[in-house]
């Protein structure tokens, strides 16, 4: 029985596809070493979220989290 691999998502798709509409307003460039997260949340649990639920995505890729904490 051989099926295709599952490819997993693109870090950009999982946050663009997020319930949360905080995280689905940051941006995510990838590249094959790294994936940088930019923007601005409103707590530290989101900015925390938002890499937590990119990780799995990452790989063998560095992951650097640049999103800015403002509280409303």
């Amino acid at each position: 029985m051989s099926g295709s691999p599952l490819l997993a998502p693109e870090p950009a798709e999982i946050l663009t596809s997020s319930p949360l509409p905080q995280l689905r307003n940051l941006v995510v460039t990838t590249s094959e070493r790294e994936v940088v997260i930019t923007g601005r949340v409103s707590s530290y649990y989101f900015k925390q979220l938002a890499q937590e639920t990119i990780r799995p995505s990452l790989g063998c890729r560095r992951l650097r989290n640049r999103v800015e904490v403002k509280p409303s």
